[in-house]
Parts: structure tokens; C-alpha cells; sequence
């Protein structure tokens, strides 16, 4: 089985942990002007002659992706942790490092599910004004596109979301198996005629 080159762990950590801070250290600076819940910024930003808006806009989502599965933050906190123990294993165990396609995409996957880990499970202090511990992702990236509001995410969404692109992309790319099989498989020695008799030659 072919080693994984050493380069690919470095490049796996750098690339989780990059991501990791650019996810909680967004949240925490938003957050930390904007507090929470409702905080709009004083700003918008129009594109596409208006049709679109861009602002940032705090909420804290109690479910998974575009805010499925509300109330259940201890679910995709148990999943997330799954997750993250799943990667590690293809990576390091599977050697699916040895791509550096797939140790690029699995390393955003990682920091987008560190990110969203780590407010699954309360870290970032957010308390309701009963001053009770609100276990859910700091979102705050708010688009509109025409009378539609897209739903509101952070930095760790994009790098999911990216990570999961590039894997359907890879999955595309990936050869057959069976052509990986045929292709490992010694051509058939050639068979030498004789008269009558069949003679096979030995290499």
C-alpha cells in the first residue's frame, strides 16, 4: 500500500485549522458588534442592479444546513463528531491523502464541521435572555435575491458546501473499478502452435 506522503498531512491540519479560525474568528467579530439575535448591519450591498442584497444579519440555527432539523443541535453535534472520525479514517487509514483533490476537499469539510461543532456544543457563549446556554451555529451571512431570502449561513457552510462540491466532482472523475481491475491484471502469455499441439510459452 502506497504511504502517504508527508506534505499531505501538513497540507490536510494547515488547511482545517486556516479554515477553523477564519470561521470562528467571523463569528466572533459579527457577533461581538452586531450581539444577537436580530443584529443587522448598518450596510447593504446591492449587485446585479439591486436585484440582489448582501448584509449581515445575526441568528443562531438550532437545526442542520438552511435550518432542517430544528431542535435537534445534539443530533448534528453527535453526527458532526462522526464526521470528523470519518475523515480522519478515509484520509489516514484508506490513504485517500495519497489525492491531493481529496485531502483539499476533506480538509474544508473538516473546518466547516469544526466550526459548526464547536457552537453545537455551546463554546461560544450565547445565552438567552433568561441567561440559559443556546446550543446552535452562529450564522450571520444574509443575500436576497429579488423577494427571495436565502437562508442565512456562515464561513464553515462555504467550506462544507465547497468540500461536498468537490467530492461529487471527484466522484465523476474517479475511474471504474473494474478498469482498475483489468488494467492490474498480467496480459495472458501467448500460445504457440504446433502441428497439432498447443504449446504455451513460459515466461
Amino acid at each position: 500500500m502506497t504511504p502517504v506522503p508527508q506534505n499531505r498531512y501538513v497540507w490536510f491540519f494547515l488547511l482545517s485549522i486556516v479554515g477553523l479560525v477564519i470561521d470562528l474568528g467571523s463569528k466572533s467579530v459579527v457577533f461581538g458588534r452586531l450581539n444577537y439575535p436580530g443584529g443587522r448591519s448598518d450596510w447593504t450591498y446591492g449587485f446585479f442592479g439591486d436585484w440582489g442584497s448582501a448584509c449581515f444579519l445575526t441568528s443562531i440555527n438550532e437545526g442542520a444546513l438552511w435550518g432542517m432539523g430544528q431542535g435537534y443541535t445534539w443530533l448534528f453535534a453527535l453526527l458532526s463528531i462522526g464526521a470528523v472520525a470519518g475523515v480522519l479514517i478515509w484520509l489516514f487509514v484508506y490513504r485517500a491523502a495519497n489525492s491531493l483533490w481529496l485531502t483539499t476537499c476533506l480538509g474544508l469539510i473538516m473546518a466547516g464541521t469544526l466550526g459548526n461543532l464547536y457552537d453545537r456544543l455551546g463554546l461560544h457563549g450565547c445565552v438567552r435572555p433568561d441567561g440559559s446556554a443556546i446550543y446552535g451555529v452562529r450564522d450571520f451571512l444574509a443575500f436576497t435575491f429579488g423577494t427571495y431570502h436565502y437562508p442565512i449561513f456562515n464561513a464553515a457552510d462555504c467550506f462544507l458546501v465547497t468540500g461536498a462540491i468537490m467530492l461529487a466532482i471527484q466522484s465523476f472523475r474517479a475511474e471504474p473499478a473494474n478498469n482498475l481491475a483489468n488494467e492490474s491484471q498480467p496480459d495472458a502469455a501467448p500460445t504457440v502452435t504446433t502441428g497439432n499441439s498447443s504449446l504455451q510459452s513460459k515466461a
